[in-house]
């Protein structure tokens, strides 16, 4: 009789729970020995998640589809709505609202202060609800999720946190309508992933979850 104790049971990988996740492809379909059996009329066994030609794996495999460049232009200007009115009543509330459009009454103080609190707001805002499911409140009302490119899970804080501070400090500080612009539009061009520079940045893709 053996006297080894039994293995513990495991539990499920954690990193599992993130219910966005791509999984991996079910039996028989990808993956596999290099000397399995090729399909009839010769040839390779075609790559996991509809890779290319040598192998490697389409990132966007098992994912939705992406989102409409126009569809997340409108869920940002939502979300800068939404952050502007409480950026608008806390700059009035603490006395950092720059309102004179006198360039020789403009106070540089004030301006920066209110530069800063809109830079934090939206920092926040957007790293809190990206990190946690994906979706600030603009992107879940039109349908929209930020995933990780790589596995299609939800960013990381670290991630959001980058994302978000490329996107919202050039905006904040400076050249904000010129900046978004260019960000945010660079998803109209970008191929093959539809990617803003503060997706490249954060290595995320916006998809579309409806």
């Amino acid at each position: 009789m053996s006297t080894e104790p039994p293995p513990y049971p495991t539990g499920p990988d954690p990193d599992d729970n993130d219910p966005f996740k791509k999984q991996p492809p079910p039996p028989g379909q990808g993956g596999g020995s290099p000397y399995d059996t090729p399909p009839p009329g010769g040839g390779a066994p075609p790559p996991p998640y509809g890779g290319d030609p040598y192998g490697a794996p389409d990132p966007l495999g098992g994912m939705p589809p992406l989102a409409d460049s126009g569809k997340r232009v409108l869920a940002r200007i939502i979300d800068m709505i939404l952050v502007g009115i409480v950026v608008w009543a806390l700059t009035w509330l603490f006395g950092t609202h720059e309102y004179d459009l006198d360039p020789d009454k403009v106070d540089a103080g004030k301006s920066f202060g209110q530069s800063l609190l809109a830079a934090v707001l939206y920092i926040a805002y957007d790293s809190y609800f990206i990190s946690k499911s994906g979706q600030t409140l603009g992107k879940k009302w039109l349908n929209l999720r930020v995933a990780n490119l790589n596995d299609g899970a939800t960013p990381t804080l670290q991630s959001a946190l980058a994302r978000a501070a490329v996107l919202w400090i050039p905006f904040a500080f400076c050249c904000a309508c010129i900046w978004t612009a260019i960000c945010g539009g660079w998803s109209f061009f970008d191929k093959p992933y539809k990617q803003g520079l503060h997706d490249k940045a954060a290595k995320t893709v916006v998809v579309s979850t409806g």
